[in-house]
């Protein structure tokens, strides 16, 4: 076989055409750093004659090249010759199996670059006829292309390859056309400099496709989730293709490498769910790719030879983690970190929006009509609501977080102000996680769709007796019926819709008529659930009152805190159990509450079994968690009945042991043994109610005796009675011979094994008995598969019974948690009244006292505010003096009273608040293309149509985003609105001293306060030529609140705190004083003037004339 050289020579003048095409193409081979460019080209670029003779006589069709031989394929020789030898003899194939422990690069570059030389020439030579080739299909030879590490060369010629035959079969077996390299291109690209200089592999010889059978299978999953993540299991490990592979490397920490036609990267099985949270939590949508077939029983079927099939069988988001693939409850027992374990965050809600078309009258307004419906899938919780919103989204802020929902389901399309405003809220990251957003055509939102869809789905699921369910889902508004049309489309792409089942437990977000009013603005400015520092938990109003033990407990205890109860009889019976717990000398609550303290997140779990989604060994300890709850509140009935005083406790610790009776049926029937290591085939007791089982398990031991009974025929061929089956690595029914005797082994028996001493064999009818076996087995395991599956059917049953237990006890657990806040010292039960006052003596912030501990520097502060007398406090000071922390000290303690817990006060009295409304700070929002003033203005406009004569209103430095004379108009008309028209009790913070006047005009109602300090004028000895410097004062902050108006609010000691340069605050000290003497110049002109014009007498008016000319 001889290469063809090429036509022209080192002396042989090029024509133009062919000197440009020598400059392209001497652009492909400019990388190729391996070889020396002067043993291989001519001046021109091009192959010599005489190196591409000297190749030819270095390199034979078959040669050996540093010990080892390279078949080569020449591209100049017809199909079918190349096809011959890529199917070759056995000689052939054990050449080629030395390739790998040669090195390739110092044998095969050379020819791959000449081999690749032509193949480009070709692509190039539009002017000059092309060289003379096989006629026998040139085009589809191609499709056969070599094993190199050349990518580009790789990619180029697959745009131009008309596959075979055998790859079409192949392909149209896999439904349909395949996606070309062009679609990985950029995997590729991306290790083009990372070069193998591993051992050479030899060439695929299963498939004349460029893709293997397990590739072609990954192209046709990933084409139907082309949005997700494939984890695709393959052995003992799980492996990712292409992009996911790339992302999987870099989001892991993982090796990443080329495997044929794609990067490619692994995880080991018993890490896979460590693996899937870690990637979720960085906002990717994960699939799991499970093997559905095993060995033995793909040996019976038809296509024994062919690959393994592989189903999606579970996908994860964020919002939808919930499986014993990432659940890390199951593996409690092993050594992992915890850190490892994304952290399991008290909400991860999905919240689907939907809002309408403006209409010409709601667009003139800017208002919008927005509906929502928020699913938990963890937990099974389904809240919904609809509402009117402006044009700042404040309503929808608000909604956000109080949910915090982890994602977000929305049409592709939505108003521009909405869109702006879901950029801000996703643009926070909070522990570097970020909202995952999912976009769904604008199609499956508009309501006749909806309708249709909800209609379809419920009339599966409900009979007639729930049509009043029915009825109660259709008469829902139309933007709700939208959104949970489009959550449930969505929740069944993760086989999770059977939460929405029944419509009974969905619950409408907040209620004003049930629970006090907390804005977004105010749940941000009093820190309630998170800082404002770091937006982390400590630091927060719940990071005070959360001592809970369980998980369920500390959400349920996440909704007291955002949604305050406005019924005096509901606090009071919190007040009364909480009393209950601080002061009973009983044994029973302390032997409950340590008993909460070993429970796991059972709320979780039965949500996992509902959905058919969990393990033998989550089963196990949920199950085994409630039937010792059950038996040791049963227990402790007797000493609850004549303990326990408060009803509410009293009431649910009753409850929960029969709301529990199911349970221990279940964990009767389940072996632990076989639970705890996930063996199904042994995990229940009794049979009785598993038929399908016990058949196959009868016919197992059939086989296995007849298998035994077979010994005793072997002990006697061999003529050995002590003969008996070992098992060995896995293998079963070995029969063991000494080496010296296996010539007394019958030559149809089959050699398993064998070592230096022994040889193992298996006879006929062992071979054939120990295959059917093997597969009894495994269709055990699929039957065992059924039945638990349909066990968890059954189990469902009670699932909202033991979903009220675990509810009562997340109750129990609150109250428990706010008893341990009482217990802190210095906290008093507060005392509710419908009227409208706010007194509270001695009050403290609750989250700096706790932050102080025990150095006890927190000043005491008291409050008196009544609606029948005054009822707006106008706080004045220096800056740094505290107004900020007395303020929302007053706001938070009215908080704790209305949820049910004791306030850190000597003594208070709160009146029923219906809402809290605040506006604090000075921050813009570029999101939403609005300045600071603006921000402050529109939360203001906020409080003004919301607040009611039962609110509280904090509003602190109103109008300071603006002039002086804007500010104090626009703060004196607002306070003014406030007092005159609302009438809700008011605390108004100000450096304004006309704010202050309103005092005057409102004497019942205003009373001037603020807080209070002592000024240390330094006497300084001024050399001459430095009169004009000045020295700022020194202020010493008491934190007292006091009556009276601040006349100066000292902002240059607040300068100098923060180390302000000296010469800089000399300056502002001297222009300060110029400033607040042409101040007090004007105003006693004024002053004169006035009792100028106001002279009656020619008296009055002489001493007019001897004040001025004093």
């Amino acid at each position: 076989m001889s290469r063809r050289k090429p036509v022209s020579g080192s002396g042989t003048r090029i024509p133009a055409p062919a000197a440009a095409r020598q400059a392209v193409l001497s652009r492909f081979f400019k990388p190729a750093g391996h070889l020396k460019s002067c043993s291989l080209t001519g001046t021109s670029g091009r192959p010599s004659s005489d190196s591409a003779a000297l190749l030819e006589q270095q390199q034979p069709p078959t040669s050996e090249l540093n010990g080892c031989k390279k078949r080569t394929l020449e591209y100049d020789e017809p199909v079918k010759k190349r096809a011959k030898q890529a199917n070759g003899n056995e000689e052939e194939e054990s050449d080629t199996e030395k390739i790998g422990n040669c090195e390739p690069r110092k044998c095969l570059r050379p020819r791959m670059v000449l081999k690749s030389l032509e193949k480009l020439k070709e692509f190039c030579c539009d002017s000059e006829p092309p060289y003379i080739r096989a006629p026998t299909e040139p085009q589809r030879r191609l499709a056969i292309l070599p094993k190199c590490t050349d990518f580009e060369d790789i990619s180029i010629h697959a745009k131009h390859t008309v596959p075979s035959e055998d790859s079409s079969s192949r392909m149209s077996q896999k439904g349909g056309s395949l996606l070309g390299f062009a679609h990985f291109t950029s995997s590729y690209k991306s290790h083009e400099s990372v070069q193998s200089t591993s051992e050479a592999k030899p060439p695929n010889r299963r498939t004349k496709s460029i893709y293997t059978p397990l590739e072609l299978q990954y192209l046709e999953m990933k084409e139907q989730h082309k949005d997700a993540i494939l984890c695709i299991e393959c052995g003992y490990k799980y492996r990712f293709f292409g992009e996911d592979a790339e992302i999987a490397a870099r989001e892991l920490n993982i090796y990443c490498h080329l495997d044929h036609n794609f990067m490619t990267a692994s995880i080991p099985t018993h890490r896979l769910f460590v693996h899937v949270r870690r990637l979720v939590a960085k906002g990717h949508k994960v699939g799991v790719v499970k093997q559905t077939e095993t060995a033995a029983l793909k040996a019976l079927g038809e296509n024994k030879s062919s690959l393994f099939t592989r189903k999606l069988t579970a996908l994860y988001t964020k919002s939808t983690l919930i499986g014993e693939d990432v659940n890390p409850l199951i593996k409690l027992d092993d050594p992992v970190n915890v850190e490892e374990i994304a952290s399991d965050t008290s909400n991860n809600y999905l919240l689907c929006i939907c809002e309408n078309k403006e209409n010409l009258k709601d667009k003139q307004k800017r208002n919008v009509t927005i509906g929502i419906v928020g699913v938990q899938p963890a937990t099974g919780e389904v809240v919904f609501d609809s509402f009117q919103d402006s044009i700042s989204r404040s309503e929808l802020e608000t909604r956000i977080l109080k949910l915090q929902p982890v994602e977000l389901l929305l049409p592709s399309e939505m108003s521009d102000h909405t869109e702006k405003f879901i950029k801000s809220v996703t643009s926070v990251s909070v522990r570097d996680d970020r909202i995952r957003i999912e976009r769904m055509d604008n199609l499956y939102f508009e309501y006749s769709h909806a309708f249709q869809l909800i209609t379809e789905f419920y009339a599966e699921v409900l009979d007639v007796k729930a049509s009043q369910s029915f009825s109660g889902i259709l008469n829902l508004d139309k933007l709700v019926i939208s959104s949970l049309a489009a959550i449930i489309r969505y929740l069944k792409e993760f086989n999770l819709e059977k939460m929405l089942y029944n419509p009974r437990n969905f619950k409408k977000f907040s209620s004003e008529m049930e629970f006090m009013t907390i804005n977004g603005t105010a749940l941000k400015n009093l820190e309630i659930l998170q800082n404002q520092v770091d937006s982390k938990f400590r630091g927060s109003l719940l990071w005070v009152l959360d001592h809970t033990k369980t998980p369920f407990g500390r959400r349920k205890l996440k909704k007291w805190v955002t949604q305050p109860l406005l019924k005096s009889k509901e606090i009071n019976a919190r007040l009364d159990a909480v009393s209950e717990v601080l002061l009973s000398e009983s044994s029973v609550l302390a032997h409950i509450q340590n008993h909460l303290c070993k429970l796991p997140d059972l709320e979780r779990g039965l949500c996992s079994i509902y959905h058919k989604k969990c393990s033998t060994q989550e089963f196990f300890i949920i199950v085994k968690a409630l039937c010792h709850l059950k038996i040791e509140i049963q227990a402790l009935i007797p000493a609850i009945n004549s303990q326990v005083k408060s009803d509410l406790l009293k009431k649910f610790l009753l409850e929960i042991p029969e709301l529990l009776d199911p349970v221990e049926h279940y964990f009767n029937i389940l072996s632990e043994q076989a639970a705890k290591i996930g063996d199904k085939t042994e995990l229940f007791k009794d049979l009785s109610d598993f038929p399908s089982i016990s058949t196959r398990k009868e016919e197992i031991q059939m086989v296995t005796a007849k298998v035994n009974l077979h010994l005793q025929e072997i002990r006697r061929l061999l003529k050995n009675p002590s003969v008996h089956y070992k098992t060995v690595l896995g293998q079963e029914f070995l029969i063991e011979v000494k080496n010296s005797l296996t010539s007394s082994i019958p030559s149809d028996w089959v050699k398993i094994g064998s070592t230096k001493a022994v040889s193992r064999f298996h006879s006929p009818f062992i071979v054939e008995n120990y295959r059917h076996l093997n597969q009894l087995r495994e269709q055990l395991v699929l039957d065992c598969n059924t039945e638990w599956l349909n066990f968890l059917d059954h189990f469902s049953e009670h699932y909202h019974s033991l979903c009220k237990a675990v509810h009562h006890l997340a109750t129990i657990d609150c109250i428990f948690s706010l008893a341990k806040v009482a217990k802190q010292g210095d906290y008093c039960r507060p005392v509710l009244q419908e009227e409208r006052k706010i007194v509270i003596k001695n009050g403290r912030h609750p989250v700096i006292d706790m932050l102080l501990g025990e150095q006890d520097q927190y000043v005491p502060n008291s409050t008196y505010l009544s609606g029948d007398s005054e009822r707006v406090m106008i706080i004045t000071g220096p800056n740094m003096g505290g107004k900020s922390s007395y303020i929302k000290q007053v706001a938070l303690i009215t908080i704790m009273a209305q949820i049910g817990s004791y306030v850190p006060a000597e003594e208070a009295t709160i009146g029923i608040v219906d809402g809290i409304f605040t506006r604090m700070g000075a921050a813009d929002n570029i999101y939403k293309g609005q300045s600071t003033f603006m921000e402050e203005l529109a939360d203001t406009a906020e409080i003004i149509r919301k607040a009611t004569s039962q609110s509280l209103v904090i509003l602190d430095e109103l109008g300071r985003g603006t002039s002086t004379h804007d500010g104090i108009a626009i703060a004196y008309a607002t306070l003014e609105h406030f007092i005159r028209d609302v009438q809700s009790l008011t605390l108004f913070v100000t450096h304004y001293p006309p704010v202050c006047e309103l005092e005057k005009i409102y004497s019942r109602w205003v009373g001037n306060y603020h807080m209070g300090f002592l000024v240390n004028e330094e006497e300084s000895t001024q050399e001459p030529g430095q009169e004009d410097e000045e020295i700022p004062d020194f202020v010493t902050f008491l934190y007292q609140i006091t009556r009276g108006v601040a006349s100066r609010s000292y902002g240059l000691n607040v300068a100098k705190l923060a180390d302000v340069p000296g010469e800089i605050l000399k300056k502002a000290a001297y222009k300060s004083k110029e400033l607040e003497r042409l101040v007090n110049v004007k105003r006693k002109r004024l002053k004169s003037f006035a009792k100028l014009w106001n002279a009656a007498d020619a008296t009055e008016l002489q001493e007019w004339t001897s004040m001025v000319e004093i």
